[in-house]
């Protein structure tokens, strides 16, 4: 298959229940997606504490505050602007918008709102690099991922990863106020994590993407081209991983914890492509390597950036 997946939720009617709209603290929560939250927060607190020198406590406090703030808020635009797909996907139906539990405009002026009060924050309580490449970060994944890429081509989560790979360099800039190889490196880690942590994602949620129109990897080229593409993406993303040890940014501590890991990573990626599989590269178990490749790749991000700052701790310094 190929070309521009049409989108039947694009004329899928939104019903709202005026009496349920704002009625729980839990939804407005909802609508800033915690959960990814909780790993961009750590990847730019990482970047904080990789900076050189002091940073005073209450400035990296407000920094990784501002972070939170501004991932939350662009979490709000894109389920704003995506409420029309969320609706159709069995994974996002029950979400507050599509569930009719807190009304369109009132989630992007939530988001638009903590938008701008993150990147002013943090800019009087740091400086204008950390403040602008927070801002463009924001402008990334609620205009750039989600009104353009997401919706136009197969490429969406490659180019869109950047969105989430910003946070280290944020969290460097808040502490320097400049920037440095080792954040773009830690930029680089994440960006292309990023690819096979998703396209794991999409493999058991193709016919949800494809219902709602989103032409994911799997849903425009194939199940089989997809399950490639994540092992590819895998040995790049395990050879980048160590560019700090070759370049004696990282100790040996890093080196083993970035080799194992992504040896481990590499060996989910392998188990990926050899399930049993239809003509089409369809999994005849249920993906359940997809699903064990997705979870292992939230848990390898974190002990990864966990193994840098042990590295920085008490081996490199």
């Amino acid at each position: 298959m190929s070309g521009t997946v049409t989108n039947p939720a694009s004329e899928a009617g939104l019903a709202y229940d005026s009496s349920r709209v704002g009625t729980l603290a839990r939804d407005w929560l909802l609508l800033l997606k915690p959960r990814v939250i909780s790993l961009v927060v750590f990847t730019g607190a990482a970047g904080l504490a990789m900076a050189p020198g002091p940073i005073n406590p209450l400035v990296a406090a407000v920094s990784i505050l501002c972070v939170c703030m501004a991932s939350g808020a662009a979490g709000a635009i894109n389920m704003w602007y995506d409420r029309d797909i969320d609706a159709v996907m069995k994974r996002t139906v029950t979400r507050p918008i599509p569930d009719g539990r807190i009304a369109p405009d009132a989630a992007l002026g939530y988001g638009i709102g903590l938008s701008v009060a993150s990147v002013i924050l943090l800019w009087l309580a740091t400086n204008a690099l950390a403040a602008g490449i927070l801002a463009f970060s924001i402008f990334f994944y609620a205009v750039i991922y989600t009104m353009w890429l997401k919706r136009s081509t197969p490429q969406n989560i490659v180019i869109g990863g950047a969105a989430g790979a910003f946070p280290p360099m944020i969290g460097w800039a808040a502490a320097t106020g400049s920037m440095a190889i080792m954040p773009v490196v830690m930029f680089g880690i994440i960006f292309l994590w990023t690819p096979p942590h998703f396209w794991s994602l999409s493999l058991y949620a193709c016919k949800d993407y494809g219902r709602a129109g989103i032409p994911m990897l799997p849903v425009v080229r194939g199940a089989r081209h997809t399950r490639w593409q994540i092992l590819w993406y895998t040995i790049i993303l395990t050879v980048v991983s160590l560019v700090p040890s070759f370049m004696h940014l990282a100790g040996w501590l890093y080196t083993v914890v970035a080799s194992v890991l992504g040896a481990g990573f590499i060996l989910c990626a392998i188990g990926v492509l050899r399930d049993r599989q239809d003509a089409n590269g369809v999994s005849l178990t249920g993906d359940g390597p997809a699903r064990r490749s997705f979870r292992y790749s939230l848990a390898y991000l974190f002990f990864l950036f966990l193994g840098l700052l042990a590295d920085h701790a008490f081996i490199a310094h």
